[in-house]
């Protein structure tokens, strides 16, 4: 098949139709994934393509909902702000054209308490916090990737849960910008961040069906 040109002039952006004309192994930045005109969700990372998982188990959403109720509830009225996806993360420098930014990811949920990164398109920065809800469809590779990234951007906390396993684990970045991961919880434990105080998150309710 052939490759996609990563950065077609404005002649050259005609809006790609279907997911069949994407060629997996070629490179791709923000402004060729802005010409995706089909419903198929992908993101990029280190400019590869991945897909999503299609249509999320309800299970996966049942957790996602019981995390995201707590940190909307504690946040009314407050600056910081959370989305739950299909929101775009560019991870890039605001200054960045879209040719040139090669990171666009879709968390499961994003806390971000700097509006400046806020726009009509998502996120264009680092959230602050950052979590992803594991299910047996997660792609290893896209997992380590996703942690480089997330590191090398600066997002102060990476949150990981485990649908399958009902675990919980945080890494969060220190003064030398390198993640530092923090003790594995479980039901029975509470989750708490000085990004959010007063926040705790009660992992039996989380993982209750």
């Amino acid at each position: 098949m052939k490759k996609i040109n990563p950065y077609p002039t404005e002649e050259e952006q005609q809006p790609i139709l279907t997911v069949n004309e994407v060629d997996f192994s070629a490179n791709y930045s923000y402004a060729d994934y802005m010409r995706f005109a089909f419903e198929e969700r992908l993101e990029i990372i280190k400019g590869h393509l991945f897909r999503m998982s299609p249509a999320p188990a309800r299970v996966h959403q049942r957790i996602l909902t019981n995390i995201f109720g707590p940190i909307y509830n504690i946040l009314k009225g407050k600056h910081c702000q959370v989305y739950t996806a299909p929101f775009d993360v560019r991870l890039a420098k605001k200054n960045q054209e879209d040719r040139e930014i090669f990171n666009v990811v879709q968390p499961d949920i994003v806390v971000i308490c700097d509006s400046n990164k806020l726009d009509k398109r998502g996120c264009i920065g680092a959230p602050d916090i950052v979590i992803e809800i594991l299910s047996p469809g997660n792609n290893k590779k896209e997992l380590i990737h996703k942690y480089e990234v997330y590191e090398e951007a600066g997002i102060k906390e990476y949150w990981i849960v485990s649908s399958t396993d009902k675990t919980f684990f945080k890494y969060i970045l220190d003064e030398q910008g390198k993640f530092q991961p923090t003790k594995l919880l479980t039901i029975g434990e509470e989750v708490t961040t000085p990004i959010l105080p007063g926040f705790v998150l009660n992992l039996e309710e989380v993982f209750e069906d």
